[in-house]
């Protein structure tokens, strides 16, 4: 047997299925081969297999660097149910004995997915180098890049974790990746013979359509029309956790026939994966959620997502819209625009990284520590409560210091002249940081405002061309939702509410005792 029928009879022994689908095939056999991958294909195609079918092939374990743990637990169970059971993840909610007991037996796994933040720890490392790592993956890769979407601290430190897990093979796998982000992953993992397989990102199953709106009232009248209509699962993205409290709130009470629910970052981590697994399993049909919801959900029937307010770049856009219609059947992305949410995106970017005066506060608070003989805090609520920033703002800016040799670890090391040059390098990086949001945040409102083919606008600083729609194309190009005929989707009613459901995942009052 050629080694072609091994690889097409290992997928279907280990998966169930026959065909590889596009791109999976060639970076698996590049991997197999020892070779550094990076692979950008489209939302939805299959990146997972990419490092699952491996990970059964190889020997030894490989490691997948992934951003969100809700993403690892789904897959993870995924992969269990498929009998792929020498697979883990490891993440902060672990209970500390039992992460000490997975630790030692990290030996006895094929699949180890990870956040980037417990890489950081160094009892991880001690345990990682006792075992043989064959493959390294980096999930959403484009976190490395300063010119990504989601610029992630941590992703730079992973080509140094590389190196002390003796260099084993490296995949590094996106779906929204430029060529200035590809550079930037090649660049900072340090593997500059890296083979690229880049493959185009439209998907010529979704339909895009963007409808200006005066206010938010008017946008619910939309989505009131629209889940009238039309009975499928759906996302509907907001820029602020309150939001998606308040409108799925006034949808419920518009839509008794909808079962409806909220997402957000802000809420405990067992009620999100409650939620998530409800509308993974048909028992939920609409959720009203921010960016924290979403990624790596491998639910295939999702035919609208809807944008009630729109993201501060698009590649953020792609990656949201790129979870509708991963069976290959027609689906729509729209966009409900009011030219007053165009300071929403604003206020969110300058959100994500400290101003000026809160740079000089951190600074003289470390000033202050140092000189009382204390440490960094170790916990993000005491570290929130001394250096007044948000988690997002603290990982940013905690890298920032590491480099600069003001911190290590959590210890303080204080040169008035290093301080001072320091200083200025953090703030000029910020503000290239902010001038890069910035000029992303116009990219994505002149598409919002194109008056030509919306698919061809937006797709045009990732590919040359773009292929030929399956159904409608875009609102610009004539398509309307009266014309729109998808199908149907019945709902699981053997729950009830999400609150409900949790007390089943819990077994809370049904007890046996």
């Amino acid at each position: 047997m050629n080694k072609q029928k091994t690889l097409e009879s290992a997928l279907y022994k280990h998966f169930g299925y026959k065909t590889f689908r596009t791109g999976q095939k060639k970076i698996i056999q590049d991997i197999i081969k020892g070779n550094d991958v990076l692979g950008v294909l489209p939302t939805g195609t299959g990146k997972s297999l990419c490092y699952q079918l491996p990970a059964k092939l190889l020997q030894g374990a490989t490691i997948v660097v992934s951003p969100l743990i809700s993403l690892m637990i789904d897959q993870v169970k995924q992969l269990k149910a498929s009998q792929f059971k020498q697979v883990i993840a490891l993440n902060s909610f672990m209970d500390p004995i039992e992460r000490k007991n997975v630790y030692l037996q990290l030996h006895t796994y094929k699949l180890i997915y990870v956040s980037p933040e417990l890489l950081q720890q160094n009892d991880l490392i001690v345990q990682l180098k006792k075992i043989q790592v064959s493959l390294f993956v980096i999930d959403e890769a484009h976190c490395i890049s300063q010119w990504g979407h989601e610029f992630r601290p941590d992703y730079l430190k992973l080509g140094e974790i590389i190196q002390t897990l003796h260099n084993p093979t490296i995949l590094a796998l996106s779906a929204t990746a430029n060529h200035d982000v590809q550079n930037d992953i090649v660049t900072f993992i340090g593997r500059p013979k890296m083979i690229k397989h880049i493959y185009p990102m439209d998907r010529t199953n979704i339909t895009f359509s963007i409808k200006e709106i005066t206010n938010d009232r008017e946008k619910v009248e939309v989505l009131e029309k629209l889940f009238n209509r039309y009975h499928f699962p759906a996302l509907i993205y907001f820029s602020s956790r309150q939001s998606t409290e308040t409108i799925s709130s006034i949808l419920k009470s518009k839509l008794p026939n909808q079962r409806i629910a909220f997402y957000h970052g802000g809420m405990e981590q067992v009620d999100r994966i409650a939620i998530q697994q409800q509308f993974m399993n048909n028992q939920l049909d609409i959720i009203c959620c921010t960016s924290a919801f979403g990624m790596g959900i491998n639910k295939k029937n999702i035919r609208l997502v809807v944008h009630f307010h729109f993201p501060p770049q698009i590649e953020s856009y792609i990656q949201e819209i790129g979870r509708a219609g991963r069976d290959g059947k027609s689906s729509v992305a729209i966009l409900l625009y009011s030219k007053k949410d165009d300071f929403l995106p604003t206020k969110l970017i300058k959100k994500e990284l400290p101003a000026t005066e809160h740079l000089h506060y951190v600074f003289r608070k470390l000033q202050q520590l140092y000189r009382e003989g204390e440490q960094i805090p170790k916990t993000i609520e005491q570290l929130e409560n001394i250096f007044q920033l948000g988690e997002i703002q603290w990982r940013f800016l905690r890298y920032q210091l590491e480099k600069h040799a003001i911190i290590e670890g959590n210890k303080i090391y204080f040169n008035e002249d290093n301080w001072k040059v320091s200083f200025k390098l953090i703030q000029d990086f910020i503000d290239e940081r902010i001038s890069i949001k910035e000029r992303k945040l116009h990219e994505m409102i002149d598409w919002i405002n194109e008056k030509n083919c919306l698919r061809k606008s937006l797709y045009k600083s990732f590919q040359d061309s773009i292929n030929e729609p399956i159904y409608e194309c875009c609102s610009n190009c004539g398509f309307s939702f009266i014309d729109w005929k998808p199908e149907n989707t019945e709902s699981d009613k053997s729950f009830g509410t999400w609150q409900e459901k949790l007390q089943t995942l819990l077994l809370i009052g049904d007890s046996n005792d």
